[in-house]
């Protein structure tokens, strides 16, 4: 795809993965609209934000018509980055985080996703990437609710694309393993940040799948640091 004065949604755009990917879009002459709780720190002719908790349909709704109202266009391409994770024994896992996590992460991509799909099919081109993780294909201990909601992802989105590939719309996965964002601040024994993956990295993914010729099509895209626990120490 021809990224040039296309719009693109992000999710989760304040920080992170979806704040170095919103930079490299509007580096590719697109136009991007964040959708989130915190607007970020990026200035840029091209970049506006939408308040909007993605957890509540109706404001997810809202978002979407103010965005393609302002915009003048269709949305082109929404990055499903927004989530989060709550650790904690299975037994021990609060109702509450749970309920959150879902929210978030499954029921909030599905309410955006929603939104975008049925211009996307009138106009025969569009593209829906999921952050997912490498929880959503392999169980983490203490991690049982964040890897429930990646594989209900997973599974969401290998339907999906069976559903509108033949009307031109693509629907992507990418996997990361540990990446250097404040996702990993809450988790005990995580990679320590110097070892992990940079948001540049993945941004520089999801880039390289957005232009993709229109009919080579990306489904899951598995990335991990090269050495999560840093070079080897030589031995004496």
């Amino acid at each position: 795809m021809n990224l040039e004065n296309k719009l693109i949604v992000i999710t989760g755009v304040s920080s992170g993965i979806g704040l170095a990917t919103a930079q490299v879009l509007l580096e590719k002459g697109a136009f991007v609209v964040g959708w989130g709780r915190r607007p970020g720190p990026i200035k840029h002719p091209n970049f506006s934000f939408a308040e909007v908790d993605v957890r509540k349909q109706a404001a997810v709704e809202r978002a979407y018509q103010e965005t393609v109202e302002r915009a003048g266009r269709p949305v082109s391409v929404l990055v499903n980055n927004a989530g989060l994770g709550k650790q904690g024994l299975f037994e021990e896992q609060s109702v509450e985080d749970w309920h959150l996590m879902f929210d978030t992460n499954v029921h909030g991509l599905f309410y955006c996703t929603r939104v975008v799909l049925p211009e996307m099919k009138k106009q025969e081109e569009g593209h829906i990437i999921n952050i997912v993780s490498l929880a959503g294909l392999n169980g983490v201990e203490k991690a049982s609710g964040y890897c429930a909601t990646k594989f209900a992802v997973r599974g969401m989105s290998q339907s999906l694309y069976k559903e509108v590939r033949e009307f031109g719309v693509k629907v992507s996965c990418i996997y990361p393993g540990s990446v250097n964002t404040n996702f990993f601040s809450d988790f005990q024994n995580s990679t320590a940040p110097e070892n992990m993956m940079q948001p540049e990295d993945i941004a520089s993914t999801i880039l390289h799948v957005l232009q993709s010729p229109p009919n080579y099509h990306h489904i899951d895209i598995e990335v991990r640091p090269l050495r999560p626990k840093g070079k080897p120490q030589a031995s004496k």
